[in-house]
């Protein structure tokens, strides 16, 4: 990413040209915990929302099952994930989540992680409807998101982490509460069937290691050094991580259809 505006840049992709691959709110560790709440087999028809670098897909291959699908609208993103999800039944669709070119009741399990946070609650609704049509009666659905700690936040703290996560992330990050999550998944006619939290720990150095080994941290951390406009970026986004641990947790839901 030598061409990269690093000031204006998204925070996922600042990591990403870093060489951190998991970059999911809860760690690798969250994201295993879903896809086995999931229980993909080889009888399943699988969707992925966001794909990212492809981490969360090779683990989903490797269970193979009947059909995967990865629905991302970062071209770039989506030509990473070819390289994994190629073969007979294997696809990589560069679409919207929230308006998917496939038929109703495509699916037995879908999921999408760290997106939704970075959507109004109104858009968050509309993926989440569509994750829905896409299901076949009796599927699952997950998520792996950011959320507020506490359900009772006060609306005054909840707007000044909103603006701090945007301003260091250059995202609109709206983290929801657990059970502001919860009922959106309802509303949107799932049933709630698992939650898993964890401490927001993203950059945090143990957190790192175990997602990513000693031999990458090593390389982000070398990367890091010889890019200052990058490690600024990364630092800003710790501060506010750190400055707002009580506050902010990582979140993975399993739902049915």
């Amino acid at each position: 990413m030598q061409t990269v505006d690093y000031k204006q840049v998204p925070g996922h992709w600042i990591l990403a040209s870093l060489g951190k691959r998991v970059l999911r709110p809860g760690g690798l560790k969250t994201t295993r915990w879903m896809i086995e709440g999931l229980d993909v087999t080889g009888q399943d028809e699988v969707i992925e929302f966001a794909p990212g670098l492809g981490i969360t897909a090779q683990i989903t291959l490797r269970l193979n099952p009947r059909r995967y699908i990865a629905i991302e609208q970062n071209e770039k993103a989506a030509s990473i994930v070819k390289t994994y999800a190629s073969g007979a039944n294997r696809e990589v669709i560069i679409a919207d989540a929230e308006q998917v070119p496939l038929p109703d009741a495509s699916a037995t399990v879908v999921y999408g992680e760290a997106m939704l946070t970075m959507h109004p609650r109104a858009k968050k609704a509309q993926i989440i409807s569509e994750a829905r049509r896409l299901l076949k009666t009796g599927g699952k659905y997950a998520i792996h998101e950011m959320c507020l700690a506490a359900n009772d936040i006060e609306p005054e703290l909840r707007k000044q982490i909103y603006k701090d996560l945007a301003v260091a992330m250059r995202v609109n990050a709206t983290p929801l509460t657990v059970s502001e999550w919860e009922q959106l998944l309802k509303e949107e006619g799932f049933k709630v069937v698992k939650i898993y939290t964890v401490p927001m720990h993203l950059l945090h150095l143990p957190r790192i290691i175990q997602d990513e080994g000693w031999l990458r941290f090593g390389k982000i951390a070398f990367n890091l050094m010889r890019n200052r406009a990058a490690r600024v970026r990364v630092m800003g986004m710790r501060r506010q991580f750190v400055k707002y641990a009580d506050h902010l947790q990582a979140v993975s839901i399993i739902a049915e259809r």
